[in-house]
């Protein structure tokens, strides 16, 4: 049976080891191999087997291996150090070459002559060092060939992409070149404009002294006009004066003339109508008559409000805050509801739009007492004089006009803002209405004089609203500037400016007891603020959505919001609970309480006017 052996297969890091060789059972060659039995020395017969016996045995065995094994390494030298024989380099050129039949037939032919004992052992020598020398270089090359490769093929691929990023510079340096190109050519064009616009610079000044001349030529022409004016009304008055006077004594001398004529006739006495002027002066307000030419003086700050007593029993009263609910609506205008105000006295409420109209309306029944028609703009604001004979109105077409619920017309237009006006608000006096604008000043307007008295300057932007303090000669503005300024209107000067809104101020009112001031912005941020301490008490976040306007309850315990968010919020300015009342389907534009806060009555950007209870 012939035994299994190995081959060495082909190595590319050194030299070839033939360490076995297998020689297949059916060979091609007639040498008859030798079976090769157990060593039967070794072996323990059956009826021999005892324990000392084995020991023995393999004692024998392990020291026969041990010998056999050094002989065997120091015949040996390590491996990297051996040389090739003759035979194993044959071996390893022919399993190099894949020449596996010739390998067959050395082999076979190799061992028989060794077992035969011809092979001339002076004849195997080894293989000279330089054999093994060139198959390592042999070897070598190989590897470096397979390297160039590999750095030829890297090579060709950094080429392409250099070639791509020159092309890619190229591309870039042309339009940096183009931009430069450009960036010069614009600084030209902005030197030669900045030429062509300096030649301007002396005509532009030439104009703008002419402007200024123009104006201040305009001021004293107005001025002019004025003082001819008044000259002009006071001869018509005296005049008026002079030929009252005639047709009195004509009147009387008629009359005595009569009687003696009755007298005489024996007739029944009889009444003589005067034949003077059959239409009266005009009179806007009690406060005004035979006075309307003259200016009005303002009246002194130390009065009291008569109206403290009936507020502090209000806010005295132990019943706690109702909530509201919606008991009628009024669709009062086709556009807009702008501002609502309400009588001194009677439940009337005043409604203004964006249709260039004003109504009057009996509350709560909602009757429709009067339409006034005269503007030629949207209507901002209105507010009633403290009789509740007159009403005054602001418009986007910059003008105040008086309107005379008697008269049924517009009575007085006072003209002076050069943009539209926003708010206004009567002196508790009757002779002064205070405007603001959006050509950011406010303006005293005196009614019997019929002119401007006073215009306050000292916001930056759009004045938004103006509230006078009830009997006193102080005047609250808010402004698009961020800030909320009183202003002494006898000085004509701002006594304190209030800071802290991040946004455009919209409103800004006194409480009902003077002593607390509230103010809301375009972010819906409401603040209030102490007028003894001047700064600001408490912030209440309600935006995003602006807040519009505001209004204390009688009582001063609430303060209801007029938000954009269609709603009408309600603090409680005790605990600062907000809640809200819904019923609109546009932006609330104005909200105010009745006389003694069972009402709530809200106008909103959709036309109605609804009722709260």
């Amino acid at each position: 049976m012939a035994t299994n052996k190995e081959i060495a297969e082909e190595s590319v890091d050194g030299p070839f080891y033939l360490e076995s060789v297998s020689v297949p059972v059916d060979s091609d060659d007639d040498y008859q191999y030798e079976e090769v039995l157990p060593d039967e020395e070794r072996s323990i017969t059956e009826g021999e087997e005892d324990l000392e016996a084995a020991v023995k045995a393999m004692q024998d065995y392990t020291n026969d291996t041990d010998s056999v094994a050094e002989n065997v390494t120091s015949s040996k030298l390590p491996v990297s150090h051996i040389p090739e024989v003759v035979d194993d380099f044959l071996r390893n050129f022919l399993v190099k070459m894949n020449m596996r039949r010739t390998l067959d037939c050395f082999q076979a032919e190799w061992f028989e002559m060794q077992q035969k004992g011809l092979l001339k052992a002076d004849l195997a020598e080894f293989v000279p060092d330089a054999y093994t020398h060139n198959q390592l270089l042999d070897n070598e090359l190989k590897n470096i060939q397979k390297e160039r490769e590999s750095y030829k093929q890297a090579a060709l691929k950094a080429g392409e992409i250099i070639v791509k990023l020159q092309q890619e510079r190229d591309f870039h340096r042309l339009q940096h070149k183009r931009v430069v190109q450009e960036k010069n050519r614009l600084i030209e064009d902005i030197k030669r404009l900045k030429k062509h616009y300096a030649s301007f610079e002396p005509a532009l000044k030439q104009l703008n002294d002419k402007y200024q001349m123009a104006l201040k030529q305009k001021m004293l022409v107005s001025l002019e006009r004025d003082k001819a004016l008044g000259q002009n009304k006071s001869q018509d008055f005296s005049q008026q004066n002079v030929n009252s006077s005639l047709v009195t004594r004509t009147v009387l001398k008629d009359r005595s003339t009569s009687h003696d004529q009755e007298k005489l006739h024996g007739s029944s006495e009889r009444d003589i109508q005067p034949q003077g002027d059959k239409n009266p002066p005009k009179s806007l307000s009690p406060n005004m008559g035979s006075k309307q030419l003259k200016n009005s003086e303002l009246p002194a700050s130390s009065r009291v409000n008569p109206f403290l007593p009936q507020i502090k029993a209000l806010s005295m009263q132990s019943k706690k805050s109702i909530g509201f609910s919606l008991t009628n609506s009024l669709k009062a205008h086709t556009m807009p509801v702008s501002c609502l105000a309400l009588h001194p006295r009677k439940l009337i409420v005043a409604s203004s739009s964006d249709d260039c109209l004003w109504r009057l309306w009996g509350m709560p029944e909602c009757e429709k007492i009067m339409t006034g028609e005269g503007h030629t703009d949207w209507l901002s604001s209105c507010s009633f004089h403290p009789s509740g004979g007159c009403l005054a109105t602001t418009s986007g077409d910059t003008t105040v006009r008086i309107w005379d619920f008697s008269q049924g017309r517009c009575v007085l237009t006072l003209e002076g803002h050069t943009h539209a006006t926003w708010g206004c608000s009567f002196h508790s006096c009757g002779d002064f209405v205070a405007s603001c604008s959006m050509d950011n000043t406010v303006k005293i307007w005196d009614l019997n004089s019929e002119r401007c008295r006073f215009t306050l300057r000292g916001h930056m932007d759009s004045v938004n609203s103006a509230t006078f303090l009830p009997f006193s000669n102080i005047l609250l503005t808010c402004s698009a500037d961020k800030t909320i300024s009183l202003w002494d209107v006898r000085a004509g000067l701002c006594a304190e400016t209030y800071y802290g809104h991040q946004h455009s101020c919209n409103h800004a009112i006194f409480n009902p007891l003077g002593d607390l001031i509230a103010s809301c912005d375009s972010y819906g941020v409401v603040k209030l603020w102490d007028v003894r301490r001047m700064s600001a008490m408490i912030t209440l976040e309600m935006g995003p959505h602006p807040s519009n306007q505001l209004a204390f309850s009688p009582n001063c315990r609430t303060l209801a919001v007029a938000s954009n968010d269609g709603s009408v919020k309600l603090v409680e300015l005790a605990s600062l609970h907000i809640s809200s009342l819904s019923g609109h389907d546009d932006a609330v534009q104005s909200v105010i309480y009745d006389h003694i806060g069972e009402f709530l009555f809200s106008g909103g950007s959709d036309g109605a006017v609804l009722i709260w209870s």
